[in-house]
């Protein structure tokens, strides 16, 4: 395959491996992507024709999630494993409540990395870090961290449909637990986790399409994505399905899936860091 590679592209991306990140963008209809991604992004789309809604549904719970944490007092947000540019990010939500609000988004892809910078050029309260959300250390001593979130308050940790790109062999866990230690009491972190409870086959394809892709999957059960949030404090409804965690009472649109939960596939969940 040959993908025509355009002057913006950074020339350490590999225009012909499918990155995960754009194969997300493809899905919420975005604009940054290649043939390569787009290639197998379609492939998988035969697989799991939903992925599009799914995509869109972890949007909306990220509006939903960043306007909870934000009646509660954050105003200051770390979002890991940002990808793509898209509208709605964190950044828009937080503004519109609190224009006080800060973010740093932190992603490993060059693309994303690229345009989040040309989006943020004139927003002065937020910025980006190219870094792997793996490696906490070099994540939270990043020189903007520091300096532009005020660690010794609480933050809004944020990741969404990321940690089931983390393998067993990473410890996604351990991730999250080594974050959440080094966030102040009161602390948040907000989840949307991909899973193969309801349709296993489909999930079984995906895991084996995105073999081929910049970052493999692994879908966690119910309980799974639970022991992420060992030391939080669940906000309500606790941990549930992704269009079932504080519907918005007034959005009267009808659910593009019939409110089938086991075609959405995910879970989601907002923990508190509560007093030692």
């Amino acid at each position: 395959m040959s993908n025509h590679r355009p002057a913006w592209v950074p020339d350490e991306v590999d225009i012909e491996r499918p990155s995960a990140a754009r194969m997300y963008d493809f899905y919420l209809g975005g604009s940054y992507n290649f043939a390569a991604d787009r290639t197998l992004a379609e492939e998988n789309l035969r697989n799991w024709p939903d992925m599009p809604q799914i995509a869109r549904a972890n949007r909306a719970f990220l509006h939903r999630a960043v306007g909870y944490l934000s009646s509660m007092g954050v105003d200051q947000f770390l979002d890991l494993g940002s990808g793509i540019p898209t509208g709605g990010n964190t950044h828009d939500i937080a503004l519109a409540l609190n224009p006080q609000a800060r973010t740093v988004y932190v992603d490993v892809d060059p693309v994303a990395i690229a345009h989040s910078i040309v989006l943020l050029q004139d927003v002065p309260n937020a910025t980006v870090v190219h870094a792997d959300l793996r490696d906490v250390d070099t994540v939270m001593k990043h020189s903007v961290v520091p300096d532009f979130l005020d660690l010794s308050r609480p933050v809004g940790v944020i990741m969404l449909a990321v940690l089931h790109f983390v393998s067993a062999e990473d410890d996604a866990p351990g991730l999250v637990r080594a974050y959440r230690d080094v966030t102040a009491q009161g602390s948040y972190l907000a989840v949307s986790h991909g899973t193969a409870d309801y349709q296993p086959e489909n999930a079984r394809g995906a895991s084996q399409l995105y073999t081929r892709a910049s970052h493999r999957l692994t879908f966690r059960s119910k309980t799974e994505v639970a022991e992420l949030f060992t030391g939080y404090e669940l906000a309500e409804p606790g941990l549930v399905d992704i269009i079932h965690w504080r519907p918005d009472p007034a959005d009267d649109r009808p659910d593009p899936l019939g409110a089938d939960v086991a075609r959405y596939s995910g879970y989601v969940a907002v923990g508190r860091k509560p007093a030692p």
